[in-house]
């Protein structure tokens, strides 16, 4: 039989963190609302410009609710699988064998709930197409001429990223250039390419 000690056992020790963590962003951002200091914006700060232009993360839910939706998910996949190992035999395995498998679980189910989610959450913050005049930009997929736009992913005010068709001030846009949006004209941004500065 299970003893009653079994929440104390090794095997579980990572994902009682992953619990006592979920509390604590919990209440740290709950105090931070009324305090001004709020976790999630040091998270914000801190998380690589790479993880927030994957497209995985482009969903209009913050990033601290992703990391919550995750730890909670992990624990839960750990919780899950020690005990169905149990109820076969007898006993728990190290929590080091439990934790990849539970880990690959917690990353599938968090990024299904993300995605459903953002299926019926409505964004919260409207930006006017003259807000994105003056950000930078990345073309994607193909050139753009005078009489052929293409498709760019810009940034706006708030971090969140769209993708906008754009034509060139003059010239031509090749793909992964940098461009800087000028203008608005007929549901098409004017883009003007930055070319890098030279050393001297």
């Amino acid at each position: 039989m299970m003893s009653r000690d079994w929440l104390l056992q090794s095997a579980f020790m990572p994902f009682h963190l992953c619990v006592v963590a979920i509390f604590i962003l919990i209440i740290t951002e709950t105090l931070g609302i009324y305090i001004g200091h709020r976790p999630s914006n040091l998270i914000r700060k801190i998380i690589p410009l790479w993880i927030k232009d994957s497209p995985i993360f482009r969903v209009k839910i913050s990033r601290y609710f992703v990391l919550l939706f995750f730890l909670i998910n992990l624990s839960f996949a750990g919780y899950f699988i020690q005990l169905i190992f149990f109820a076969f035999k007898q006993h728990f395995i190290n929590s080091g064998v439990v934790f990849i498998p539970a880990f690959m679980l917690a990353w599938f189910f968090t990024l299904f709930m993300l995605h459903c989610l953002d299926q019926v959450i409505k964004p919260n913050q409207k930006v006017d197409q003259t807000e994105l005049i003056g950000r930078f930009g990345i073309i994607l997929y193909r050139s753009a001429r005078p009489d052929a736009s293409t498709e760019a992913s810009v940034r706006d005010q708030f971090g969140q990223l769209h993708r906008v068709q754009v034509v060139p001030e003059f010239g031509e846009l090749e793909p992964n250039s940098q461009v800087i949006l000028i203008d608005y004209h007929e549901h098409c941004y004017i883009a003007h390419r930055i070319t890098p500065l030279r050393d001297v």
